[in-house]
């Protein structure tokens, strides 16, 4: 079987994420970021791979992550099961066969579940969903980030889409990083449906309602505008084209929420195009 560009991904990356130093109390707060993880094919993107892998050696490594994906929409609010070795949610299709036996084995994440719940507020309940594990907007780009599935992770649901309630969430799993756990909200800058021709093209060119939305989001970032951010819906270019659903935008209320200061300075870290949709990523203190 000839080598994949995950293999020789993890041919580099494996040595500099074993020497990795790992968050020890006393260290600065992790940040709170957004990323685009855009699809199973991520992983045989090399650019992508690397951007996200190097993103992942800006910080120490983690005491475990908590990841708020655009692909578990539940309420009430959940968790993933936070057993060692929970099978991955391949919740993609179409793809080569080969990204359907894909594993990310990570370590028993109890203690961040009991951390977790311990941030909720006293009037909502956190269910576990102990038959749910990873799925693809969490374990594709955390397989780029830490290749040795060695950081405890789970996904807590996404159970609404107003962006008031998300911020909310968010500010409740705030106190977290300040103890060594890195909170993501993992979605898609843009995430309108290309073209079955664009899917099947590695170079597809953005239109016109990527870019324009893609501007769109960059400049109240930068302004720290949330409540623009708020009114995406009604506001922002290139909609409904860039989300005919929303739910890849909004887990950018997760981070923001997270955010020591939701209106504070944005560091882009990713940004460029994938089959037409904007990859931007970004964090915050």
């Amino acid at each position: 079987m000839s080598m994949t560009v995950l293999d020789r991904h993890e041919i580099s990356s494996v040595p500099r994420s074993a020497a990795q130093p790992r968050w020890q109390d006393g260290d600065a707060p992790l940040p709170s970021i957004y990323l685009s993880h855009g699809y199973p094919g991520l992983l045989d993107d090399a650019l992508w791979l690397s951007e996200l892998f190097e993103w992942a050696m800006t910080m120490p490594k983690p005491r475990g992550v908590v990841v708020v994906s655009a692909h578990w929409e539940n309420a009430p609010t959940s968790i993933t099961s936070p057993t060692a070795n929970t099978p991955l949610v391949y919740d993609f299709g179409g793809f080569e066969q080969r990204f359907y036996e894909l594993i990310y084995p990570t370590p028993d994440a109890s203690t961040l579940g009991a951390r977790i719940a311990a941030m909720m507020p006293d009037s909502e309940s956190l269910h576990v969903d102990h038959n749910r594990g990873l799925d693809h907007g969490a374990w594709v780009p955390l397989r780029a980030m830490y290749p040795l599935a060695d950081v405890p992770a789970l996904q807590v649901s996404m159970p609404t889409h107003s962006p008031e309630r998300l911020m909310d969430l968010g500010r409740h799993l705030r106190q977290l990083r300040q103890e060594g756990y890195l909170v993501i909200g993992s979605g898609f800058m843009t995430h309108g449906m290309p073209s079955r021709q664009l899917l099947l093209g590695t170079t597809a060119q953005p239109e016109s309602w990527s870019v324009d939305f893609d501007s769109w989001a960059a400049q109240l970032l930068a302004d720290g505008d949330v409540a623009g951010l708020s009114r995406f819906r009604t506001d922002a270019p290139g909609m409904p084209h860039a989300h005919p659903t929303v739910e890849h935008f909004t887990p950018l209320f997760i981070t923001l929420g997270a955010a020591d200061d939701p209106e504070g300075p944005v560091k882009t870290t990713v940004e460029g195009y994938k089959i037409g949709l904007s990859k931007r990523s970004f964090q915050l203190a």
